[in-house]
């Protein structure tokens, strides 16, 4: 018998899984609360917006002489983990996600163009092009805004919605254009699946927050494309880079943060739990999105798994080798997040086993204890570096690692939450 078949014996037999007992439960709210703790004050930006931190949650000084620059997707990301916190009842939740509102507003937005730069300091934009990604951030923001009764959200829910469908929104493709000139002249014949799989993300949350039907079918086209289409020819590998027809570009090499060449294993796991989800918003009516959730987990932990150290390599190539072999936070809670969507739809021992595996890796490695917040990257010997980013860059995916878990498989956190507050009982 393998190794692999003794923990699956396990833990197929110890049952109730770890998201059905209390204990675990109240670990995982109260590790949500400590990193909306961490965040909430020494992030808030009195001219506007919000601080990056480094790694002792202390802001970075600005760099020049007009104030921190903020980049539109931190900025929305915290308005939506703020309007997560506001569901849980966290006292000053609702001071944030008006300072980010009002700075998507103000500063973000366009007001001669229309659209939203990607990043901007006090007094101008410092970077003016209008990114996929970045509007994909937007409509998530205006979103989680509206399903908690925000006055601005409807505002910036029809502006975003409105820029999206006419600038982004490429429907012969079924899928997002990339970017933009601020003046929106296209630049660039690059197609990316990022882009497109957090706006899948973002429409979905929409949908639960409008009604409006019409998101949800934007992300069923967007998983079709991406997903049922690509990574099922590529052995359930998400590729990363397009050409402007949608052929997969394997020799693509761009951005380490947000364009890495090869395959990322963290995307494919994200994917994984949005497909769930999306299956789920459709009543479960499309099953080729609940069989690729399945393959994309399966194989991604298969092959993107240090089996001997843990953790998943940020990028492979595609001989499925390690290209960038440090470890982030953020695959860490995707799978975790992935796991347990799965895990709850599923009764396959093989998700309970790696729900705690990667928890296991978050809790021995990962989670700082004496500053607070995660770490971001780890190297091959487990120990932090900041390759490619520095200090504590982000609340969103661990966040939403700890808070999935706790919630049904069958929306987003804060539809879940809208609903009622996690139990922290069986």
């Amino acid at each position: 018998m393998t190794g692999l078949q003794n923990e699956l014996g396990w833990v197929g037999g110890d049952r109730p899984r770890f998201v059905e007992r209390p204990a675990h439960r109240r670990w995982l709210l109260g590790q949500a609360m400590g990193l909306l703790d961490f965040f909430q004050f020494t992030a808030f930006n009195p001219t506007g917006g919000f601080f990056t931190l480094d790694n002792a949650g202390r802001p970075f000084p600005p760099e020049g002489g007009s104030g921190v620059v903020r980049q539109i997707h931190d900025t929305t990301r915290m308005v939506h983990c703020f309007a997560i916190a506001h569901l849980l009842g966290l006292p000053g939740a609702d001071s944030v996600i008006d300072h980010g509102m009002e700075f998507i507003w103000k500063r973000h937005r366009d007001p001669k163009h229309g659209g939203y730069f990607w990043g901007v300091d006090d007094k101008n934009a410092t970077d003016s092009t209008k990114q996929a990604y970045g509007h994909a951030f937007v409509l998530l923001a205006a979103s989680s805004a509206k399903v908690i009764g925000h006055p601005d959200a409807d505002r910036l829910l029809a502006d975003i919605a409105d820029v999206l469908r006419s600038r982004f929104w490429d429907a012969s493709a079924g899928a997002t254009t990339e970017e933009y000139a601020a003046d929106w002249a296209p630049f660039g014949t690059y197609r990316g699946q990022n882009s497109n799989m957090h706006l899948t993300e973002a429409v979905m949350a929409a949908f639960e927050a409008t009604g409006d039907r019409t998101w949800l079918a934007m992300g069923e086209s967007i998983a079709s494309l991406i997903i049922g289409r690509h990574a099922r020819a590529q052995g359930w590998r998400v590729a990363e880079h397009f050409t402007p027809d949608w052929q997969v570009d394997r020799d693509y090499e761009g951005d380490p943060t947000f364009r890495p060449a090869g395959t990322t294993p963290g995307h494919a796991l994200e994917w994984s739990r949005l497909l769930v989800q999306l299956w789920e918003l459709g009543d479960r009516k499309h099953d080729w999105l609940i069989d690729a959730a399945r393959q994309l987990f399966l194989k991604t932990t298969e092959i993107g798994w240090d089996g001997k150290t843990g953790g998943f390599y940020y990028t492979l190539d595609w001989q499925d080798r390690p290209a960038r072999p440090d470890r982030f936070w953020w695959p860490c809670a995707e799978g975790i997040g992935a796991a347990a969507v799965l895990g709850a739809v599923d009764p396959d021992p093989r998700f309970e086993l790696w729900y705690r595996r990667i928890w296991d890796f978050v809790a021995n490695h990962v989670i700082d204890r004496g500053n607070g917040g995660w770490y971001p990257e780890l190297d091959s010997e487990l120990k932090p570096v900041s390759h490619v980013f520095r200090g504590k860059p982000d609340l969103y995916h661990a966040l939403q690692a700890c808070l999935i878990p706790l919630l049904p498989p069958d929306g987003s956190i804060t539809r879940g939450l809208l609903k009622g507050l996690p139990s922290t009982d069986a």
